[in-house]
């Protein structure tokens, strides 16, 4: 780490090495930190486990949207924490704590990307790169109030990041205002799909049941002034005719298998220890046969062609991004695994329909965030983030 204090244990504690970057560019100025997923040379990658940490060597490249970062100008500053193998949402990891989330005292970060958005809601960076597989950047910024994106499935390069579940796996980033996060994505998206402008939105319903209750309810409906001054209402609809919970399986499924191709075998080796949930997904994961995948996988197709009927090309899905607020610390596993369950179901279907989403820290329950996600057609994410800062401005 490359700063004098850490007061919310966001980073690891690795020795600190500069990283150069260029003197001038978009996001001279600003600084930034790095999920420890990714490769940044001169820094190990531990992945959350002390065991990955002992066993990776000093890098020597960095990964392409980490260096793209660097050639636009930013200075890095350190690389911070991640459930172990980034097979989590909470951000309580078993061997190096849980990073505090200063805009909700008691409780969880979020994770994978938990000690990102820590460092940055706590004001350590301007903004932090995380990654996003089935919640990763979205529940913690809808947690720690601020905005993050899960781009267009492949829209950023993600190599030399380790994987968690390939045909998930997406960059993201975090940033407490909108324009820091859209020179951001100027940097890393490149050009969008051409398009109409985004003009109209319509709300999930069967996402909004899945929040916690009435009080979280009428907080996310606050928030739909503040999106039809930017968009046309066009009413309400059943996202998954299947339901969601159906939907939370495929995803499930899909992930596991994928999880288990890219670290079965490590583990096997090594058996290393989990915390709680993490070992006991690893556990489930080991058990999911190529019949399984495949069956899901050709169900995943379903999930494509609903979104892309409901969506089009010039429609918004406004959804709440996370149940309720974030979880207090220290629950015990079944009550949060059926929140990560509830949770799952409400974030997979941008997963599996490959579609951007962003959250925004647009509504509070009880004094905390709790984020309102717009989803948008493939590769409409500049055109997501302008909509975006139009809203945050108000």
């Amino acid at each position: 780490m490359l700063l004098p204090h850490d007061p919310v244990n966001a980073f690891l504690d690795y020795p600190p090495v500069e990283v150069p970057s260029a003197a001038e560019g978009p996001l001279a100025g600003l600084t930034f930190a790095v999920k420890d997923l990714y490769d940044v040379a001169g820094y190990p990658t531990g992945a959350g486990h002390p065991l990955k940490r002992s066993q990776s060597d000093i890098k020597t490249v960095s990964a392409p949207a980490v260096q793209r970062i660097l050639d636009a100008g930013a200075r890095f500053v350190g690389k911070t924490h991640t459930d172990e193998l980034a097979y989590s949402m909470n951000g309580e990891n078993f061997h190096y704590g849980t990073p505090v989330n200063i805009r909700a005292a008691g409780r969880i970060p979020g994770g994978s990307s938990s000690g990102s958005a820590a460092a940055t809601s706590a004001g350590l960076v301007d903004f932090a790169l995380g990654s996003d597989t089935g919640g990763s950047v979205r529940a913690p910024a809808s947690y720690n109030g601020l905005i993050g994106l899960r781009p267009t499935f492949g829209r950023i390069d993600i190599s030399r990041v380790v994987p968690l579940a390939e045909s998930f796996d997406t960059v993201g980033w975090f940033a407490r205002d909108a324009d820091t996060f859209a020179r951001v994505g100027d940097v890393l998206l490149g050009d969008d799909k051409a398009g109409p402008p985004l003009r109209r939105f319509i709300v999930g319903d069967d996402i909004h049941a899945l929040l916690l209750g009435d009080l979280e309810e009428a907080a996310v409906r606050s928030a739909s002034p503040r999106i039809a001054a930017h968009l046309e209402p066009a009413g309400a609809v059943i996202v998954s005719e299947d339901g969601l919970t159906a939907w939370r399986m495929i995803f499930r499924t899909l992930q596991a298998y994928e999880a288990w191709q890219a670290h079965g075998a490590w583990i096997q080796q090594y058996q290393p220890v989990f915390g709680p949930g993490i070992r006991e997904r690893f556990e489930w994961a080991s058990r999911v046969t190529r019949e399984d995948y495949d069956a899901a996988d050709l169900r995943r197709q379903h999930v494509r062609d609903r979104l892309t009927e409901l969506l089009g090309d010039d429609t918004v899905l406004a959804i709440p991004t996370t149940p309720g607020i974030a979880p207090l610390i220290g629950l015990d596993g079944d009550t949060l695994e059926s929140y990560r369950n509830r949770a799952l179901s409400m974030l997979c279907t941008a997963g599996l329909a490959g579609l951007p989403q962003i959250s925004l820290p647009l509504a509070e329950h009880e004094g905390c965030p709790l984020g309102v996600s717009l989803v948008a057609p493939a590769g409409r994410d500049r055109a997501l983030i302008e909509l975006a800062r139009r809203i945050m401005a108000g």
